[in-house]
């Protein structure tokens, strides 16, 4: 896995995306207006220098993973990404049309940061049901390790596997 798409450029996504690119990979963060995507990038820029002022990163690790961000409005833009997750409004109605809409490579993983949507139930708008899974952050997920693995009746152990990896890399303690 070397690129992580984050839909949603809120207050989860915004951190999702630090997160990701901190541990060093290629992010893509989408939102449904660029100037929203840039907002949650200034958020993370903020994060990042707040955390060189702290001491606990260099400034040149700061400038390389905020670097590594990059902005879009198109969800199609994520389309030969390795892992999406998606941290859109909390709304069934919101999330399944973002999924149905989607379009990833066969193979890519795609995540929501859910915690109070079925997995299963929403896996039925998805094109790899055994490829998708809820992947629960906690805020602020720059600072919360945990983060929570939540399999649907379909999703694959294989996908399983490989999003535990992910959340191990970025620094987080995953409970299935």
């Amino acid at each position: 896995m070397r690129k992580i798409g984050v839909i949603g450029a809120g207050l989860m996504g915004n951190g999702i995306a630090h997160v990701a690119a901190q541990a060093g990979y290629d992010v893509m963060l989408s939102d449904i207006e660029l100037s929203r995507a840039e907002k949650g990038k200034a958020t993370v820029e903020k994060n990042l220098r707040r955390m060189v002022e702290k001491e606990k990163i260099g400034a040149g690790e700061a400038e390389a993973a905020l670097a590594r961000i990059a902005l879009t409005a198109e969800n199609a833009d994520l389309a030969d990404y390795d892992l999406v997750i998606e941290a859109a409004t909390e709304n069934e109605a919101v999330k399944r049309k973002i999924y149905e809409a989607l379009e990833l490579k066969s193979g890519a993983i795609l995540a929501s940061n859910t915690s109070s949507i079925s997995i299963t139930g929403l896996s039925t708008s998805v094109g790899e049901p055994e490829r998708f899974l809820g992947l629960h952050f906690f805020n602020p997920v720059p600072v919360m390790r945990l983060v929570e693995i939540i399999p649907g009746l379909p999703t694959s152990t294989e996908t399983v596997a490989a999003v535990r990896r992910f959340c191990e890399r970025v620094g987080k303690d995953p409970i299935e």
